[in-house]
């Protein structure tokens, strides 16, 4: 660990249907990187190298993005690491402040997508998740009519419920709360509250998952302004500044594959390594964290999260939600947001708005949602291919 490092600007679009908006990548970029600095109280002058994320683009979409800002010359860096890429922008902005190379650096990230479920762009190449597909066909199948992601996360949920006895109305219930979060947000693609029947009830995507227990397709972008604390004395931003307690990412590991399980195919282990890196990092144990936000792609990924971070111990994710212990009055509050399952997943973009909605619960800015008391958060992203983020943050006392 080097410099210590702070968040003091936070800016995000409302996540919207791919289509359903007359706007692109710039706009959003320009939106949510006006938001962040403008809640900083900074002029884009101030920012002295950028991290990019998006994942359907061409090259240089980052700069084209962050030209609606400024044109100071500034490094900018285009960064893509699938559904983590938001958060390994922010990852590469905190190094260059940690490292001593800059005093405040802007991590960005966006996304346009396409309507319809992910599919392939290069046919003619080896595909990155080669690896990943022959595993996952080797141990459960294909379905053909099914979108692959939901396979990959299905059955992962499948081999929970076979080793631990959870059962599909666990899974449900994840996607029950997450919708009746999103009610309080005015960000989130949806603001729909759904009964638990309903969300047991909507159509079948892959078993266990229904359609309202899997995020969408979405546009929109996120931000995050990062610093040294010399900046945020220098600038008087003492009461904005959110601190950076630990940050880890991972890869895959050599058990992705060789444990033929279709949890650590989805990254348990990654989640677990980096999770154990900050707690390390920081200080901090499950035990301290008040509120998260994670990637709940699908329902079943955020219940194996639970135990990944160390929330609640291996097999007992279903106890953990029986007894409320994820929502409001529980132990801690995940996802408040609404997560990806409803607030939206525009690749680029989560990392970011997951980490906007965690300074807004620490500064006391979350409106409808905030968290009573929230003093530590968690943030879990993650990418198939692949990659898991974890941070860990505070608000700063200086």
């Amino acid at each position: 660990m080097g410099k210590k490092v702070f968040v003091v600007g936070v800016g995000m679009t409302k996540f919207e249907k791919p289509g359903s908006k007359d706007w692109d990548y710039p706009d959003m970029a320009k939106e949510a990187g006006t938001n962040a600095l403008a809640d900083a109280g900074i002029d884009y002058s101030e920012i002295q190298q950028a991290a990019v994320g998006y994942c359907y683009g061409d090259s240089t979409c980052g700069e084209r993005a962050v030209y609606t800002l400024g044109l100071t010359g500034i490094p900018i860096y285009n960064v893509n690491n699938n559904c983590s890429t938001g958060s390994t922008a922010l990852f590469m902005a905190k190094q260059f402040v940690e490292g001593d190379l800059v005093d405040c650096a802007l991590a960005l990230g966006f996304e346009k997508m396409e309507k319809g479920s992910l599919g392939i762009k290069y046919t003619d190449r080896t595909n990155p998740m080669d690896k990943h597909a022959g595993a996952m066909i080797e141990m459960r199948g294909y379905e053909p009519k099914a979108p692959a992601a939901a396979q990959f996360f299905g059955n992962a949920g499948r081999e929970h419920m076979e080793r631990y006895g959870t059962t599909a109305e666990h899974f449900a219930k994840i996607g029950w709360k997450n919708h009746k979060h999103s009610v309080n947000n005015p960000y989130s693609q949806f603001q729909d509250e759904y009964s638990l029947e309903d969300i047991k009830n909507a159509p079948m995507v892959y078993d266990p998952l229904t359609k309202l227990q899997c995020c969408p397709t979405s546009d929109g972008a996120g931000a995050a302004i990062v610093c040294s604390e010399e900046f945020v004395k220098k600038h008087g931003l003492e009461d904005k500044a959110v601190e950076i307690l630990g940050m880890a990412m991972t890869t895959d590991f050599e058990t992705t594959f060789s444990e033929k399980s279709s949890m650590k195919l989805i990254g348990t282990d990654m989640t677990k390594r980096a999770a154990q890196m900050v707690y390390e990092q920081s200080g901090v144990g499950p035990e301290d964290v008040d509120v998260v936000e994670l990637h709940d792609c699908f329902s079943c990924n955020e219940l194996v999260t639970y135990e990944g971070l160390g929330l609640c111990p291996e097999g007992k994710a279903g106890e953990f939600i029986d007894s409320g212990a994820n929502t409001y009055g529980g132990q801690v509050v995940i996802n408040p947001s609404g997560g990806l399952i409803s607030k939206g997943h525009p690749l680029g973009a989560t990392g970011l708005a997951q980490c906007a909605e965690l300074n807004w619960q620490l500064r006391g800015e979350a409106d409808k949602r905030q968290v009573d008391g929230a003093k530590i958060a968690l943030q879990h992203n993650l990418g198939l291919g692949g990659a898991a983020v974890v941070a860990a943050y505070r608000k700063a006392s200086f």
